[in-house]
């Protein structure tokens, strides 16, 4: 190209420069638009992502099945478990009227041997016991059976109504006397030592004495056998030892379960497979559905049903005052009397005088 023509061409370009207009901010509107842009993608996808979400949901929900509409309720509340009443001690006049323990019961003696106080059923105060080996107040009624060293033969039966006590001839070898749970009648466990022979003594209030023999192979007890009136009164229970389990001088002999027989003419009734052995008539729950033993190592709760141990007890010295309450003494400290549950949850404390804390103090039926 010649330079005319250049210089032409130059002066037609710086021509249209001049005209045209400049465009203000261009840059930033550009930038506006692209956040415009971007944003409107992100809200798309957002949509389309919540729709395909919604999609997928949405069957679940509509076919899972819908409970009927249940009440209102309310939020359990927890509570700590609340301990046992303590009740307070008894004053110094304790011995004016019945000692009552948790669960409705008296204290009806605190004894060591034939010393302490018994209660008297007929002025409802505790009276003073001295002079005899052995005494055992009756659960129920005046009477009170009586040990003396000076007549060995004999078991006095005392009337603090009456004033008078009979002595009725046992003879020899017999082993502590128990109370019916009516007061009416006692049972005593004798041996003849020379003979081997084992026999059911049975005294009633009104001065009668009758005796029945016991097959001592076939009802086989050895360690502390003893005849306990079960809770009804009509029948006796004895020890039987397990014939087949090891023995031994310095631990409690095994036991397979209880012999019962009938009160009224000792015939053997039925055999209950219990693992130990009930200590008197109030050791059987009303309902004999459980029973306390002392077991061959420990005292035991146990369904008599099955022979099934249901738990470990402080002592086998426990009353069933009800199906679901059992009273017993606390083993150490002034031992207070304890209300407890079957299940070993303590309801309700008892203290004792402290002058009678040391006794043996048993608990009666009020």
């Amino acid at each position: 190209m010649n330079s005319s023509a250049e210089e032409a061409l130059r002066a037609a370009v710086h021509g249209l420069a001049g005209e045209a207009r400049a465009v203000p901010d261009l840059a930033a509107g550009a930038l506006r638009r692209g956040r415009r842009v971007r944003a409107r993608r992100r809200a798309m996808v957002v949509s389309v992502s919540v729709l395909a979400v919604a999609a997928v949901l949405l069957p679940f929900v509509l076919l899972r099945h819908r409970p009927p509409g249940l009440p209102a309720v309310p939020e359990p509340t927890v509570s700590a478990n609340p301990g046992p009443d303590l009740l307070p001690t008894p004053g110094r006049d304790w011995t004016a009227s019945p000692l009552v323990l948790p669960g409705g019961w008296v204290v009806g003696s605190a004894l060591s041997g034939g010393t302490g106080w018994v209660l008297d059923r007929s002025r409802n105060r505790y009276q003073r016991a001295d002079g005899y080996a052995g005494v055992w107040p009756a659960p129920r009624g005046a009477f009170t059976a009586l040990v003396d060293a000076d007549r060995p033969l004999e078991i006095g039966l005392g009337d603090t109504a009456r004033g008078r006590t009979n002595w009725i001839r046992v003879g020899p070898g017999v082993g502590p006397p128990q109370w019916s749970p009516d007061g009416r009648r006692l049972v005593v466990t004798i041996s003849d030592k020379d003979t081997g022979e084992r026999f059911i003594g049975v005294l009633s209030t009104d001065g009668g004495f009758r005796r029945y023999p016991v097959d001592t192979v076939r009802y086989f007890c050895t360690d502390h056998c003893f005849f306990t009136w079960t809770r009804d009164g009509r029948e006796l229970a004895l020890q039987q030892t397990d014939a087949s389990a090891p023995r031994s001088e310095s631990a409690r002999h095994p036991r397979r379960g209880v012999q019962l027989f009938s009160a009224d003419d000792g015939r053997p009734t039925r055999f209950v497979a219990v693992p130990g052995d009930p200590v008197g008539p109030w050791a059987w729950s009303p309902d004999s559905r459980l029973v306390v033993v002392q077991g061959q190592t420990e005292p035991l709760l146990v369904e008599t049903a099955t022979g099934r141990v249901l738990r470990a007890l402080p002592t086998a010295d426990a009353v069933f005052v009800s199906d679901d309450r059992l009273l017993y003494r606390r083993l150490y400290g002034y031992r207070d009397f304890v209300l407890a549950d079957p299940a070993g949850r303590e309801l309700a404390r008892q203290p004792v005088p402290r002058e009678v804390a040391t006794l043996e103090l048993s608990p009666a039926p009020r």
